[in-house]
């Protein structure tokens, strides 16, 4: 009967073998999310997990896979693990799961269909991009929270500068006063979803912002 206790020794050249494949495809899958995804949220900052994300999940699958006791080790301390962090972005999740699925790939020592599962992938996201692409723009209703730390009329002014050094058209829709706090709806235009990155950045260095939040809302500007 095989000892639970003692897993039998990986060859550390495998190991390393499997990690720098791993690496490679997550850099790549890495690099597509970040100049071709069309998530709203800082693409550049969640493209950095991906990685490290994948050469984490391949050393977990490394370690535990050939011992049934670390298996069970691990699934005893995943089941105390809470996870509060949303993912607000299907596409976010997607490559989340590109990037586990990479890691469960190379940690196996399947290196090869890994490889090819992986490429065909991004191909197939590559080209329905390509096939799907219209210069259409994306109409979106604009939230501004602010706290009345000067007067309205010159915080509005002030909002409304920021906002068309970064979009080409305008329309304001609403404002509400209340409990010190101003809120500006806007009716935007916005053909690049990295420019929304710039433009809350840039409202939040300037003007006293609580909070920031787009609906999208695909109609004609002022409909």
């Amino acid at each position: 009967m095989p000892d639970l206790n003692m897993p039998p020794s990986t060859s550390l050249v495998n190991v390393v073998l499997n990690l720098t494949v791993g690496l490679i495809l997550a850099l790549i899958v890495s690099w597509y999310y970040e100049h071709y995804a069309q998530s709203l949220s800082n693409r550049r900052k969640f493209a950095l997990i991906l990685p490290v994300l994948t050469l984490t999940t391949a050393l977990i699958i490394t370690i535990v896979k050939s011992s049934l006791a670390l298996s069970l080790g691990l699934v005893g301390a995943l089941s105390i693990v809470r996870f509060r962090t949303a993912i607000k972005e299907p596409e976010e999740l997607l490559f989340l799961f590109i990037a586990i699925t990479i890691g469960l790939g190379v940690g196996a020592d399947q290196r090869w269909p890994t490889v090819v599962g992986v490429l065909m992938l991004l191909g197939y996201m590559a080209l329905r991009l390509l096939l799907t692409r219209r210069p259409q723009q994306s109409n979106l209703y604009l939230n501004v929270l602010l706290s009345e730390a000067e007067d309205q009329s010159s915080l509005f002014q002030r909002v409304n500068e920021r906002l068309l050094q970064y979009v080409p058209a305008l329309d304001f829709r609403r404002l509400d006063s209340r409990d010190g706090l101003l809120q500006l709806t806007y009716f935007v235009q916005c053909e690049n979803p990295q420019v929304l990155n710039d433009l809350m950045d840039d409202l939040k260095a300037h003007l006293p912002v609580t909070e920031v939040s787009f609906i999208q809302q695909e109609q004609v500007l002022g409909g």
